[in-house]
């Protein structure tokens, strides 16, 4: 009884050190838990131990990356039985690392919301408060962390779905440069910005998880070539760094509680030794538009193969149109079908210039003044999220849930590594902050929040209710 406690707490690298297996509490903790939490849309009954320098280490998997033999759904009616006949290129790296699946985590459908209000299941509770969202997309992942039903978990962050649910449970989130960890196997979303990254209790987890899943793949043209150690600067002094903010962080949308929790942060990292300053960053405001007409524009194109005649569920009709057409509005969400109609929209031959084409240049205009402000800082800072999670049904209007996005969309549309590090509470709810640094930075990133996570304290939801 005091292992299956203790386990919730546990870390990989605790874990590591114990040289223990903790594939049975996870699934004891989960199947005693998660019919509250409903993190998990499949759970794997027949988790073995597997051989490996990470064996006896349970962790999650979103469930829009493929396994082999264990049903991937992307949350979507249209896959709710499709068996994988073969697994993503970062499940077979946790898998040859010794790391066992417990199970395929919920999301918002094919990885489009921000609270899992869009899975065709049901919705993901966040466990500080079971009244509240987890998050989105990668929402059941970070609710198993941040219940403890698993040491640690894999999403996929398009625009945010890492950081921001992350921010939303108290957790760590990271998001590698694009480029560095395979999207192969990855249901694609927005293939120029999709990227797989760990989310998990702590820094130096997350650092482990990229050494294990990043490199490069022949099985995905972008890729890259780069040996990067992202534990190197987990014990680095990083107190002379300089440190930028935009000030339009403090613009219309922020709550209150957040924005003085910015604050606090800022002065928290002037009292560590970092020099902080305040930047003008007006292309910020484009961010969120331009991000709604590129990314729908991917989709458009990557869904179009959801048709009901390869694989996934079909709806038969008299005639392959009536079969195509009745296939996907049956079995699509509404969410998804608003971003098939805005991409094929923006990418019609009479409005390409006006949507896509103009939102392409601002996205390297976005890209080019981050690259600017790297030239004079070391890293940018922002809240993970303008709130902390809202109540479940609370929001119906799309436009207030892209705006969202704000603060996380521009590490995405320029591939910059960017993290979300709890900070505290407002009105009992975590509160996250992001560090973004330069491409392929990414081991300094994690190394400078784990200098800033070594002077936090660390709590967990459920630790009220094992006193």
């Amino acid at each position: 009884m005091k292992k299956l406690k203790n386990f919730r707490k546990l870390t990989i690298s605790e874990i590591l050190k114990e040289k223990g297996s903790y594939i049975k509490e996870s699934l004891e903790t989960i199947k005693k838990i998660d019919k509250d939490i409903k993190a998990f849309i499949t759970i794997n009954e027949n988790a073995d131990i597997l051989p490996g320098k990470f064996s006896g280490v349970p962790i999650a998997v979103k469930d829009n990356i493929v396994t082999k033999g264990l049903r991937t759904t992307c949350a979507s009616k249209i896959l709710e039985n499709y068996i994988p006949p073969y697994d993503a290129t970062v499940v077979k790296k946790i898998k040859d690392a010794g790391f066992t699946i417990m199970g395929k985590t919920n999301l918002d459908e094919f990885a489009m919301g921000t609270g899992t209000e869009y899975s065709s299941f049901f919705v993901t509770r966040n466990p500080w408060d079971l009244t509240r969202v987890a998050g989105g997309s990668s929402g059941g992942s970070a609710a198993a962390v941040a219940s403890g039903q698993v040491v640690a978990a894999l999403g996929s962050d398009t625009g945010g779905s890492i950081r921001q649910p992350a921010a939303f449970c108290g957790v760590v989130g990271f998001k590698p440069t694009y480029g560095l960890v395979s999207r192969y196997g990855l249901v694609a979303f927005a293939s120029s910005l999709d990227q797989i990254g760990p989310i998990t209790k702590n820094v130096e987890d997350a650092a482990i998880l990229m050494n294990v899943i990043s490199g490069y793949d022949p099985n995905d043209s972008t890729t890259v070539e780069k040996n990067i150690d992202f534990t190197k600067f987990l014990d680095k002094d990083f107190s002379n760094v300089k440190i930028a903010f935009p000030k339009e962080v403090f613009g219309e949308g922020i709550d209150e509680g957040v924005a003085q929790k910015f604050q606090e942060f800022i002065s928290f990292l002037e009292k560590k030794g970092a020099k902080v300053q305040n930047i003008d960053f007006p292309e910020l405001k484009y961010a969120v538009a331009t991000y709604y007409i590129i990314a729908p524009a991917e989709v458009s194109s990557n869904l179009s193969r959801f048709d009901g005649i390869r694989y996934g569920k079909r709806s038969e009709k008299d005639g392959l149109l009536e079969t195509y057409l009745n296939t996907r509005s049956e079995n699509l969400g509404p969410e998804v079908i608003r971003r098939i109609m805005i991409g094929t929209f923006t990418l019609s031959a009479a409005y390409y210039d006006a949507y896509f084409e103009k939102a392409q240049k601002v996205r390297r205009l976005i890209t080019k003044k981050i690259e600017e402000f790297f030239d004079d800082f070391d890293f940018i800072v922002t809240p993970t999220s303008p709130i902390t999670a809202f109540k479940i049904g609370e929001i119906k209007d799309p436009l207030i849930y892209y705006l969202m996005d704000i603060f996380t969309i521009p590490a995405n549309l320029s591939g910059i590594p960017a993290i979300s590090l709890p900070f505290g509470f407002s009105e009992g709810l975590p509160v996250g902050m992001q560090i973004m640094g330069k491409r392929f930075d990414d081991a300094k990133v994690l190394g400078f929040a784990r200098f800033i996570e070594k002077d936090i304290p660390k709590v967990f939801p459920f630790e009220e209710d094992e006193k």
